[in-house]
């Protein structure tokens, strides 16, 4: 046997003669629940009362707060000015197709004004159609020379034809 077993068995007797349970005092247990925060469901002191009192106001105020942040949020919206959408300038392409519609009307406005048979007026309200729909894909696609090109051909036809059905009625162009 060593030394250090007859420490070891000195140890462990000394600690098996240790009580199984230390219960603290009653004053260590009072300090104990006064650091405790106070139950939220039955408060069993005036202090406590208040405190919960003061955690349900502040809990209360919360959606107060925020509904009021909101509507101030919305007040700054509607009075505060959107900036307006800017509409770019219109580029060469609209700018031609623009005065392309101004000679074209310019033409219809010098040819005689005759009632166009019932038979002209179709092929008339097509070619009017089909003009209004090339000048919006110009809105579009202001950098496609090939509308252009369709919108010449397209005001050529329209004239073409008004002439030829101003002819038809027997007026002289």
């Amino acid at each position: 046997m060593t030394p250090h077993d007859s420490d070891h068995d000195d140890l462990t007797a000394r600690l098996r003669a240790l009580p199984a349970e230390r219960v603290p005092p009653a004053r260590v247990w009072q300090g104990i629940a006064a650091q405790l925060p106070a139950p939220l469901t039955a408060p069993s002191t005036p202090i406590a009362t208040a405190s919960l009192a003061a955690h349900r106001s502040r809990r209360q105020r919360w959606p107060l707060r925020v509904g009021l942040g909101m509507a101030a949020a919305l007040a700054v919206l509607m009075v505060v000015p959107t900036p307006v959408p800017h509409t770019p300038a219109p580029s060469l392409l609209q700018r031609q197709a623009d005065a392309m519609a101004g000679e074209y009307q310019q033409a219809i406005a010098a040819l005689p004004s005759a009632d166009v048979t019932d038979e002209w007026r179709p092929a008339l309200h097509e070619l009017d159609a089909s003009a209004d729909t090339i000048r919006a894909a110009i809105a579009e696609n202001p950098r496609s020379r090939y509308l252009l090109g369709q919108l010449q051909r397209t005001y050529a036809l329209r004239l073409e034809l008004t002439q030829q059905a101003v002819l038809s009625a027997g007026l002289p162009t």
